[in-house]
């Protein structure tokens, strides 16, 4: 079948949701309009309106789909900073702050909200961020079926372990209402079980001979579990079968020579993969199933992530090993995985803006934000003291004398092809921290290099609306591993109602596919994957990323009736070429290092009045982490 032929069978050419086409690139058109138009327009005496896209009616980011994440008009401006540009024609605003903050994702946001809590209500604070939306990389997608409103989460997922938050950071969801007990009854854990569908493997041809999708033994999460008589289905060598039987039940001890605690040593510093090769001693075909499990936490495979970690997430072989207890080292195992708002924590953005920003967002619950539409033209209001100035790009942090008694920070930034000069008595950078050293060049070279130190994990969450999930219910699924394919994963949404909102709990209706890829390169050291997957991902297409979709869900789903041309309607993807922050991975880093001496903490150190926060800032990908940075970089600025 010729590729033209293969795209008319996926639906290629029909006509889907995409209003990225309409929406999405007008922020990216209009911006280089108005640049390179501007002089002409002024020859002709035509007068000049501000750049200011969210005052349009229309505007509202959410509903957009296509590419999303790191959209188009978002990172240009700052790639054109790290490639040396400069702007040195920028206009001075007139305008001046308490707190200007650069990133309005939870970090920055949260510590806007905690100045505010210290310097009292009317602190005048902006807060700028790059892309058209806020809540960074907690994004909020919507789709609409017919007139029932769906919701994805198209960046941070969950309130994870909710019982390990510090007092800081629980105690700001509760200010904000939410009481995280309430996902007790929102979420229904008990939907998929009582449907009697199970989290299934989907070999493709390319990788294993032959496309098949096999079930595993029970509702686990992305484990690799399989029943006996299920193994015999999975296309693979005869000797493989048996070694991934001997690896999931047999209790060996594979290093008998060592004690626990030397066990643990060896295994920080041994991936995996080598653990089975090495050690286990499998057939490389077992390898091949494993290799893509660990995407969802790490964003690379078993080759770049530590034996050790693995056995603290429950991956078989070391049921003999007599491992040193780290329960209490991983406390997310004693809570389930319930605490989700259906746009993930886009809510927890959204109700941080509407105790921020009076008039943004509608109510006063953690139920009705979940339907509430922003007013996206509220945002920055000359007569709110804390305003969002969305569509910005900051390129300069620089204190108005020595930074060791200045008075103000002057902050500039990119919007609508023009530069702008604002000035603050303080500063937070709650932005990417691999981009600080950009924009604060006097940093010294010790600081801006912890600071380069962190290389962002690439990913890609795309949302899926489909018109119903009777495949699911017919294969007996409701979540897929497929570790040779494009998307690692493939999940029906998390089944969570709350206020107006409902989960379609009936395979008749309309729903959201939640699939991940995470971009990597096999064999290479997890900062290097990283930096490859980045180049794939700012170099792919909105159409590659909906072939590979059609593809996939057509091959995964053919024996349900799936049809990808008749049953998908929109295609939602999130492109994060800079994903979450990069957490120390054991296997590459050094063990004994003190705390003081983690890049991120070097990194993070105020700099006269310029404070960093971001979840960069503690080299964790949570929530939690990212609030908790925002508090510490406002405390350093008023000595609370």
């Amino acid at each position: 079948m010729s590729d033209k032929d293969q795209d008319r069978e996926f639906g290629m050419g029909r006509e889907i949701t995409r209003r990225d086409f309409l929406n999405g690139i007008s922020i990216a058109v209009g911006t280089s309009l108005v640049a390179a138009n501007s002089t002409w327009l002024e020859a002709f005496g035509v007068p000049q309106s501000p750049f200011a896209p969210e005052k349009d009616p229309g505007y509202y980011p959410p509903a957009k789909t296509g590419l999303r994440g790191s959209h188009d008009g978002s990172w240009e401006v700052a790639h054109d900073l790290r490639d040396g540009k400069a702007w040195p024609e920028s206009t001075d605003d007139g305008e001046s702050y308490d707190l200007v903050v650069v990133g309005a994702g939870i970090s920055g946001l949260a510590s806007a909200y905690f100045y505010r809590k210290f310097a009292g209500p009317q602190s005048k604070i902006l807060v700028l961020d790059n892309h058209d939306d806020f809540g960074g990389h907690a994004k909020r997608n919507e789709f609409q079926a017919g007139k029932r409103l769906l919701l994805g989460y198209g960046g941070t997922q969950s309130i994870e372990a909710p019982g390990n938050y510090s007092k800081v950071a629980m105690g700001l969801l509760k200010e904000l209402g939410i009481d995280v007990r309430r996902f007790y009854k929102y979420y229904d854990q008990k939907l998929f079980d009582s449907m009697h569908l199970k989290e299934a493997v989907f070999f493709d041809k390319e990788t294993f001979g032959a496309d098949r999708l096999v079930l595993q033994k029970g509702l686990h999460y992305f484990g690799i579990n399989f029943a006996l008589e299920n193994v015999s289905q999975i296309p693979i060598a005869e000797a493989a079968r048996k070694d991934l039987l001997r690896l999931q039940h047999a209790s060996v001890d594979y290093m008998p020579d060592l004690t626990p605690e030397q066990k643990r040593s060896k295994l920080i510093k041994t991936s995996y993969k080598d653990f089975l090769l090495r050690y286990v001693k499998v057939h490389p075909d077992v390898v091949k199933v494993f290799q893509s499990s660990t995407h969802d936490l790490y964003a690379v495979g078993i080759d770049a992530v530590s034996a050790y970690d693995c056995a603290r997430e429950g991956y078989p072989g070391f049921k003999g090993m007599s491992l040193p207890k780290s329960h209490e080292q991983n406390p997310e195992l004693d809570e389930p995985y319930i605490f989700h708002f259906p746009d993930g924590n886009a809510s927890i953005a959204r109700m941080l803006v509407r105790s921020l920003v009076p008039g943004a967002l509608p109510g006063h619950t953690m139920e009705d934000i979940v339907t509430a539409r922003a007013n996206y033209a509220r945002l920055d209001d000359a007569s709110s003291p804390i305003r969002i100035r969305l569509n910005s790009t900051a390129v300069r942090a620089r204190h108005i004398g020595d930074p060791a008694n200045a008075k103000e920070v002057e902050v500039t930034y990119v919007r609508g092809g023009q530069a702008h000069r604002i000035r603050g008595a303080n500063c937070v950078l709650a932005c990417y921290n691999m981009a600080i050293p950009y924009l604060c060049p006097e940093m010294s070279d010790k600081q801006k290099e912890a600071l380069a130190y962190c290389v962002k994990l690439p990913l890609v969450y795309t949302n899926v609306q489909i018109s119903n999930w009777k495949a699911f219910q017919k294969l007996g699924v409701s979540g897929i591993y497929a570790p040779g394919a494009y998307f690692s994963n493939v999940t029906l949404d998390f089944p969570v109602s709350m206020g107006a909102y409902h989960f379609p709990s009936s395979p008749d209706e309309s729903c959201l596919l939640h699939l991940l890829r995470t971009p990597c390169e096999p064999g290479l050291n997890c900062k290097d994957q990283y930096r490859a997957g980045r180049w794939e991902l700012v170099n792919t297409k909105f159409e590659t990323f909906e072939r590979n979709v059609r593809d996939q869900l057509g091959r995964t789903l053919s024996a349900g009736g799936f049809d990808p041309a008749r049953d998908i309607q929109a295609i939602t993807v999130n492109r994060w070429p800079h994903g979450y922050a990069y957490e120390y991975n054991a296997l590459f880093e050094p063990l004994d290092r003190p705390e003081s001496e983690r890049p991120c903490v070097i990194g993070r150190q105020p700099f006269g009045r310029i404070k960093i926060a971001n979840s960069d800032a503690d080299g964790h990908a949570y929530t939690n982490t990212a609030i908790d940075e925002g508090y510490r970089a406002v405390r350093e600025m008023v000595g609370a």
